[in-house]
């Protein structure tokens, strides 16, 4: 025998489950260097600065 489920999950039950699989929005900052959206924690794509210091050379 295998792995069966004994009752049907309702479609109410099924939906509560899945309320928290919505995707959360990306929570971006403004770089302090150049003022464009970035990722927290991570170097900016447009200047390269990180923390006030250059990282990448653009």
């Amino acid at each position: 025998m295998g792995a069966v489920p004994k009752q049907r999950i309702s479609r109410g039950r099924k939906n509560r489950r899945r309320a928290h699989h919505a995707l959360k929005p990306k929570a971006l900052i403004q770089c302090n260097n150049c003022g464009e959206k970035r990722l927290p924690h991570r170097v900016c794509p447009s200047c390269g600065f990180y923390k006030g210091r250059e990282v990448v050379a653009k």
